[in-house]
């Protein structure tokens, strides 16, 4: 049976249409810095200002990520930070915060897991959808399936390179929003947006109404200011978690004022 209510994801985005505002979206590692202190990030980042968390799932093979959030991966791998572990986190947050929040993990380890188990895992946890960013539409029905049958978002990539067929596949295939990534490559902190990137959204505006959120590149609150008004959503990843290293005993502080300051940015 196919859950159609909304969830979480649509709800806010909802929201946010009606007010004319843009949904910011932290990114976090799951177990990083560690598992105590990723608990308290995911709540301080709801409370500072968050109206989505992207909650990464340490994998081995992080093809999408650049070398902060690979090195945050690898922390969480040598502790032991699995799948169950992520979702664990995401149920104890559930008690404190309703923020919606994808986990973002690559399909083998979703195929490994087992399609149903995983996402009836992760809803049950409280997740709301799931950023796989190495499963083309082409391949994705089997995976879609199983998020749909338990009220998931499959929430898909669009890069700069894709041709208006491709993104027309991609945007029938995702639920929640579209992950438009701003520049070809992996993730990581820029200096500058890319040029084109006013261009890249309209393109994808013409071939969908869902939610456009970027990604890939956004550190700075100025940046986060201008993508706020092109798109209806702002991902800041690698910046947030190279402020969670740099001290691990002020990281949850940090990140909330962080996160209040790209805020005040993004409503100014």
């Amino acid at each position: 049976m196919v859950v159609t209510k909304l969830n979480r994801i649509d709800e806010i985005f909802k929201q946010l249409r009606a007010t004319k505002r843009s949904a910011l979206m932290p990114y976090l590692m799951a177990g990083y810095p560690d598992i105590e202190a990723s608990l308290s990030l995911l709540i301080s980042v709801a409370e500072a200002g968050a109206d989505l968390i992207e909650f990464g799932i340490p994998y081995s093979d992080p093809l999408a990520d650049g070398p902060t959030i690979q090195a945050a991966s690898e922390v969480a791998l040598t502790t032991g930070v699995n799948t169950d572990i992520a979702f664990d986190l995401v149920k104890k947050a559930r008690e404190k915060i309703e923020t919606p929040i994808a986990v973002m993990t690559y399909y083998n380890a979703i195929y490994r897991y087992g399609l149903e188990r995983f996402a009836g895992n992760a809803a049950e946890s409280g997740v709301d959808g799931v950023i796989c960013p190495d499963l083309p539409p082409e391949e994705a029905s089997p995976w879609s399936g199983a998020a749909a049958q338990y009220g998931l978002a499959n929430i898909m990539f669009a890069a700069p390179t894709s041709t208006n067929e491709r993104l027309k596949k991609i945007a029938h295939m995702s639920r929640g929003f579209i992950y438009c990534v701003s520049l070809t490559g992996v993730t990581g902190a820029r200096t500058n947006l890319p040029s084109n990137l006013t261009d890249f959204i309209g393109r994808v505006r013409k071939v969908t109404d869902k939610p456009l959120a970027v990604g890939f590149g956004i550190s700075q609150p100025e940046q986060a200011k201008q993508v706020a008004d092109i798109a209806d959503g702002v991902i800041i990843g690698s910046a947030l978690v190279s402020l969670i290293g740099a001290d691990r005993e002020t990281c949850t502080d940090a990140a909330a004022a962080y996160i209040s300051k790209i805020r005040e940015a993004m409503d100014s």
